[in-house]
């Protein structure tokens, strides 16, 4: 599952590592990304594009824009079957833009976050799909989802998915919307190159999808090993 991430790289940073040639989103940074929120993403239309989506999708034969919360991730096996996927996964690609994510760590009864990003400190590109949703007063909601896949050893311990990042020689493909067969695209949704990435923990603040600023991905000490040395 991917719940929550960040997106802290400057809109050059992302002009420079997807080449994108057009802009129709507002920069601004947020470091605990939420469902329901809008959210940059990438698409292709003869060339790369930065866009906005809103986070849950909603497909376009829905009758409830409430069931984009229903739909913030999709499973990476089943896109070509479910019906509110399949017309997407054809040719309704996209990358969401971020720099990490969070997953929890289970002590106990205790949940701690811990944040989850490449060791190179690149941002990245989420597998996304998107639908454009056309609500009874007319109104038009252009909405993604975050695909996921089987973790990885850094995401193992914490969690039994994790969101797919399209490597950076497979992003034309992934964007390529002639491209419709599963067969090309599956080999691309594989878990992430754990040697590349790293996790480590995170104040307990992040919880709070409203506490958004630069410390929720600061390093801190294990919980438990803090408390344990205090009796020690």
């Amino acid at each position: 599952m991917c719940g929550r991430f960040v997106r802290k790289c400057s809109l050059d940073e992302i002009k420079d590592e997807f080449d994108v040639f057009e802009i129709q989103w507002a920069w601004e940074p947020s470091y605990n990304v939420a469902p329901g929120q809008d959210i940059a993403g990438i698409i292709n239309d003869g060339k790369n594009i930065l866009t906005t989506f809103r986070w849950g999708l909603i497909p376009w034969w829905a009758k409830e824009e409430s069931i984009g919360y229903k739909m913030i991730n999709a499973r990476a096996e089943t896109l070509a079957e479910k019906r509110s996927f399949s017309k997407a996964f054809k040719t309704q690609r996209c990358l969401i833009v971020a720099d990490g994510f969070y997953e929890w760590r289970k002590v106990s009864t205790k949940k701690f976050p811990m944040y989850i990003h490449l060791r190179s400190g690149k941002p990245f590109g989420f597998g996304g799909l998107y639908d454009t949703w056309k609500a009874p007063d007319g109104k038009k909601i252009i909405s993604c989802t975050i695909i996921t896949t089987e973790p990885n050893d850094v995401v193992r311990p914490l969690h039994n998915r994790m969101p797919v990042i399209i490597p950076r020689d497979a992003r034309s493909l992934w964007l390529d919307s002639s491209v419709e067969d599963p067969a090309e695209l599956m080999p691309i949704m594989q878990p992430y190159d754990s040697g590349e990435m790293e996790a480590y923990d995170v104040s307990l603040q992040v919880n709070s999808p409203k506490v958004n600023r630069p410390e929720n991905i600061k390093r801190i000490p294990r919980p438990e090993d803090v408390e344990q040395n205090l009796f020690e």
